[in-house]
């Protein structure tokens, strides 16, 4: 009973940062490289790897020094340790994808302050043991991964006529340039939102329709129990 209960807090851990408190799509975090850097889908899932690598490790690591971290310098021990993993991911970048390095700038660096991974390990990794913190870094990098690949693959799409440089449309595709620039980063990630938003209020929606449903079968029971008693008597 025990390692069941372990075990969906793990699956509802991950799947938190995957759905329910998606990042981008429900929380809201990390819109600078959200927004700046998804012009295609692989400078998207670039950015999301790397990201996945600095919070999965600084969680990992913040967890395993919780004890020992004063509470006094946390935020600042926590910079420390996200720059130093920044750090090794950018010269990783740098050195074995030097187009992908071009690509994203100055944009590695500023995972620093990041405020998605900032926040996890206060909320989260400074509060709970290495496993839990493991299970929802990676839920939330992945949830932000996924969303940095929907909105570059649907600017890139559109505005390039092609996915990973593999043109869909031919020559006879006329390109919607502005999905490439700035203002399409902001209405990809708007219909992205809204399209977010509808799907949770009509599972919300559902879910309170099954309450509904159980709550007069169970007031029926009991109007059946009721009569069957006064029947009895």
């Amino acid at each position: 009973m025990k390692n069941f209960e372990e075990a969906a807090r793990y699956h509802e851990e991950f799947i938190k940062g995957l759905w329910k408190e998606n990042p981008v799509f429900v929380a809201v975090l990390g819109m600078c490289p959200a927004l700046a850097v998804t012009n295609t889908a692989i400078n998207g899932l670039a950015m999301g790897g790397a990201t996945l690598f600095v919070l999965t490790f600084s969680s990992l690591l913040v967890s395993s020094f919780r004890r020992y971290i004063p509470k006094e310098v946390r935020i600042t021990t926590f910079v420390i340790i996200i720059a130093t993993f920044v750090t090794i991911v950018d010269f990783l970048l740098q050195a074995f994808l030097p187009a992908i390095h071009k690509e994203l700038g100055a944009f590695v660096a500023l995972i620093v302050v990041n405020c998605l991974i900032l926040g996890r390990q206060e909320a989260f990794s400074f509060k709970n043991p290495i496993r839990l913190a493991m299970v929802d870094a990676l839920g939330m990098a992945l949830g932000f991964t996924f969303a940095l690949f929907c909105l570059g693959a649907i600017r890139e799409i559109l505005g390039n006529g092609s996915l990973f440089g593999v043109s869909l449309f031919g020559p006879s595709f006329e390109p919607w340039i502005v999905m490439i620039l700035p203002p399409g980063g902001f209405l990809s990630l708007g219909f992205l939102l809204l399209f977010f938003n509808w799907l949770k209020q009509r599972q919300e929606q559902k879910q309170s329709l099954v309450y509904l449903a159980d709550a007069v079968a169970e007031v029926a029971e009991k109007k059946d129990s009721i009569i069957s008693l006064k029947r009895g008597v």
